[in-house]
């Protein structure tokens, strides 16, 4: 299984890490640590020594209760950290955004992914991104983030989910969207109780069961404060656990903060999977 990100092939034979790269004031984890451009730079090129073939920089936090920021304040914060990052290592680099304008000033500086918390829903997106080669994340989000996660609901969340997916993909495949260009996020924590999260992650190989390569987020997720009682900072053994789980599930690539020691994690889980 590959993915085609604007003239890269990533091959997902094994499964792959992606780093975060949050080059905001305000997101859950990192926000403020990276936002000077030297800085994300640095922390970028060290995720990919540590193993990420994706670099993903985003410009807007979406977390539970975040506020969306201009246009032009988004575009200052990522197009320098994805251009100095295209300039400096080979890693697949994309751009996590939910604006039709960035995608595509972001290919243009070098991004081969872009990564949509929105499903390419926003009105032009799906033609900005069908304007370009780069890939595509298809995300699952109930709501919006300011909002999402107030009262999600789901009469069956595995069915849902996966319904919305393989919509959002037909919706990229009717635009010119080579299928080779989609991959999909079933959106853990992105408009999901714990129980939502919980059944989702236990149903994972049926999402995981399609033609596309199947991408999963649950590095620090408050579903860990949820079942452990752990702050953000103390996350990591949670979501090594989880990042073991979801390979095993038959994901292809895992987002994480913590791309070493995730990176370990992947190679056993692969190694146990190709068992089975």
């Amino acid at each position: 299984m590959n993915l085609h990100c604007a003239g890269r092939v990533l091959d997902l034979s094994r499964p792959v890490v992606m780093g975060v790269l949050n080059v905001t004031p305000n997101s859950f984890s990192d926000g403020g640590r990276f936002i000077d451009p030297e800085a994300a730079l640095a922390q970028g090129l060290a995720m990919v020594a540590d193993g990420a073939a994706i670099i993903d920089v985003g410009g807007e936090s979406t977390r539970p209760g975040a506020d969306p920021v201009s246009l032009q304040q988004e575009l200052d914060r990522v197009i320098p950290v994805i251009e100095r990052l295209r300039s400096a290592c080979d890693a697949v680099i994309s751009i996590d955004t939910m604006k039709p304008v960035v995608m595509r000033e972001a290919v243009a500086a070098g991004a081969g992914l872009i990564n949509d918390v929105m499903g390419l829903r926003a009105e032009g997106a799906l033609e900005a991104a069908a304007a370009g080669s780069a890939a595509v994340c298809l995300m699952h989000m109930q709501g919006e983030p300011r909002t999402m996660q107030q009262a999600p609901h789901y009469d069956e969340v595995v069915t849902e989910v996966d319904a919305f997916l393989r919509g959002r993909a037909q919706a990229c495949l009717a635009v010119g969207i080579a299928p080779e260009r989609i991959c999909l996020d079933p959106g853990f924590g992105f408009g999901k109780s714990l129980d939502h999260n919980l059944d989702l992650l236990a149903g994972l190989r049926r999402l995981a069961g399609g033609p596309y390569p199947l991408l999963v987020g649950l590095s620090r997720k408050s579903l860990l404060g949820s079942l452990l009682g752990r702050h953000v900072d103390d996350r990591l053994p949670g979501s090594l656990a989880l990042a073991t789980i979801a390979v095993l599930g038959g994901a292809r690539i895992v987002r994480s903060h913590d791309v070493a020691a995730t990176w370990d994690a992947v190679r056993v889980a692969d190694a146990i999977a190709r068992r089975s």
